[in-house]
């Protein structure tokens, strides 16, 4: 998390991925000064050894300095959460949106089903995300099994402050519901990106999202069933003038800051 800081105060990224039975167990990040390289580190430890898919057989840490001038700032989309019955619910009002967003419905489909059926080879979630073609539904990422990770990003303090205090009236004040945000924030910014389908591959969250432009981020409480370990993230790009080596550095290498929010709305139920 970080404040204002001095003009010569340096900025560390600080990254965690943890694995386990050989798969991708979590990740996480932190953009922080040196003073908090240590606590923040800790912290990512703890976070994966205290999994609620079990504790990580092996995880890595990556610490490495920021040049400030290319961070990247930015605003999270708004929020609206949708309550809907169940999963198949849930899945139809997402290609729904996603339709609104510029993605074709055969282009919505296939992410749906794919990350339905496990996205990587092997039939197992993906440790980053699909690469889907807006119009045609093609996959694009240069290696499907492990797809496009999206890496140094965080929240400033102030953002911080004010995104908990507008969560909390409706009980989002969690540290997954922050995280996907800034996600979400840093992939609607990457060049040539319509829209984004996740859901979680942990077996008791059920909620996903469907962020764009033009929607912002909206939370779908049920895009699986409860005890399914398969989830996932799509992006779904403009395939038609696209430089797929320029979004993957983007979204890999781009440090992003979000110093701003946008507004929470209240959730309503799906009609």
């Amino acid at each position: 998390m970080l404040a204002f800081l001095p003009m010569d105060e340096a900025i560390y990224s600080v990254r965690m991925h943890a694995q386990r039975a050989g798969a991708h167990l979590c990740g996480a990040e932190r953009l922080v000064p040196q003073a908090r390289i240590e606590e923040t580190a800790a912290t990512l430890v703890r976070r994966a050894l205290a999994h609620p898919r079990g504790r990580a057989e092996g995880l890595r840490l990556a610490v490495d300095l920021v040049d400030k001038a290319g961070v990247l700032h930015g605003r999270l989309p708004d929020v609206t959460t949708v309550r809907v019955g169940d999963f198949c619910s849930g899945r139809a009002l997402a290609a729904q949106l996603l339709g609104g967003c510029g993605v074709t419905q055969a282009a919505a489909r296939f992410a749906l089903d794919t990350l339905a059926a496990g996205a990587a080879p092997d039939g197992r979630s993906m440790r980053g995300a699909m690469l889907v073609g807006a119009h045609s539904g093609r996959r694009l990422e240069p290696d499907a099994a492990r797809g496009v990770r999206v890496t140094r990003m965080d929240l400033s303090a102030r953002a911080e402050q004010s995104l908990g205090a507008a969560l909390a009236p409706y009980g989002l004040d969690r540290v997954q519901v922050r995280e996907a945000l800034v996600l979400a924030a840093k992939v609607l910014a990457a060049p040539g990106v319509v829209a984004e389908l996740c859901w979680s591959d942990d077996p008791d969250y059920l909620t996903g999202y469907v962020a764009c432009a033009e929607l912002g981020y909206v939370r779908i409480t049920e895009l699986k069933p409860r005890g399914d370990e398969r989830g996932g993230r799509a992006f779904f790009v403009d395939e038609r003038n696209l430089d797929l080596q320029g979004l993957c550095n983007f979204l890999e290498r781009q440090v992003f800051l979000a110093d701003d929010i946008g507004t929470v709305h209240p959730p309503r139920e799906h009609l």
